[in-house]
């Protein structure tokens, strides 16, 4: 049912970190999620049947962030924690789907390492920091200094998710806005302060692989015109959700089949 799904470890030269694994394929498709106060620990069933799309063709796998943060870390450093992790599990290559900060750390693979990335995704992310991505994320860095985790979660479950979206679940919003909190609020801080220092937007055209950008025009945290100059700049294939802001991943039913057609090609 789980598509041999497996939770473990893998050790980097940063330390250590966490990953998950499924999937029956020959290909490897490497996930790449964005910011968020949880890790993925515990996550695999879940993530195994949502990406359950890529199970039969791909062995799937999501890394985490590495276990232990320092103030200055780097996007740069995140990717290549990902790329040892790749090779102290013996993956040669692998397409790549990055969302949101994870699309950060996709486009800083491709540039870093191509020869590991066979054809990109890029999910509702950003190639450098626009007034809009500064004040949302800096206030949350801000918020998780404070342990204010309230404000976190009210202020991205806002942003995150249309109006509609937010109605249709509105019973469980207020749980999730008490429960949900990071174990960790300095690693919060820490991993969101990378984004505010993050900029590969003159590089872009160094990335050589087939890229596809999906965006959400309703998106609030990096904005739609994030996705736009990046697929201008790339002049690579793009698709903007109308209806949808940076939660485009999760609310539009048709997000991963588009990854799956893109890969496909």
């Amino acid at each position: 049912m789980f598509y041999g799904l497996i939770e473990g470890s893998v050790s980097i030269p940063s330390g250590k970190e966490n990953y998950i694994s499924f999937g029956r394929g020959k290909k490897n498709l490497v996930i790449i999620q964005g910011l968020n106060v949880r890790d993925l620990a515990g996550s695999g069933a879940s993530l195994a049947n949502m990406y359950k799309i890529f199970a039969k063709e791909y062995r799937v796998y999501f890394f985490d962030r590495r276990l232990v943060v320092k103030e200055g870390l780097s996007i740069n450093d995140l990717a290549e924690d990902i790329y040892h992790a790749m090779k102290e599990l013996k993956i040669e290559s692998a397409d790549v789907l990055g969302i949101s900060q994870g699309g950060m750390i996709g486009m800083t693979l491709a540039l870093e390492h191509p020869e590991v990335v066979n054809k990109l995704v890029l999910g509702v992310t950003s190639s450098r920091p626009n007034e809009t991505l500064k004040n949302v994320v800096g206030k949350w860095a801000n918020c998780a200094r404070n342990k204010d985790y309230i404000t976190i979660n009210k202020d991205s479950l806002e942003l995150l998710y249309t109006q509609e979206y937010l109605k249709k679940y509105r019973f469980l919003m207020p749980l999730v806005v008490r429960l949900v909190k990071p174990a960790d609020f300095d690693r919060f801080a820490i991993l969101s302060s990378s984004i505010l220092n993050f900029d590969c937007y003159d590089r872009l055209n160094e990335i050589k692989c087939p890229v596809l950008v999906l965006g959400g025009k309703r998106d609030r945290i990096t904005t739609g015109k994030a996705s736009e100059e990046i697929a201008e700049k790339l002049g690579c294939e793009i698709y903007m959700y109308d209806e949808y802001g940076h939660a485009a991943y999760d609310e539009a039913k048709d997000f991963n089949k588009r990854v799956y057609d893109f890969l496909a090609k």
